[in-house]
């Protein structure tokens, strides 16, 4: 059984709004709420390198290698 997350879920199943209403309409727009689903960070996978998305005290997003 494969239980990688589909494009527009959370590794848990839930679903993350997608909207096109961004630059040129052509962009898709994700909320950062949906994405980070409660969390102050994440790992996101690019290829075979690991990414650290994080939010900040101050509420900011970092993304670090």
């Amino acid at each position: 059984m494969d239980l990688s997350p589909r494009p527009g879920q959370t590794a848990d199943g839930k679903k993350i709004e997608v909207t096109w209403d961004g630059p040129g309409l052509d962009i898709p727009v994700v909320d950062s709420l949906a994405l980070m689903n409660g969390r102050r960070e994440l790992v996101i996978r690019h290829n075979d390198q690991a990414y650290r998305l994080r939010v900040t005290a101050s509420d900011k997003l970092i993304l670090t290698k």
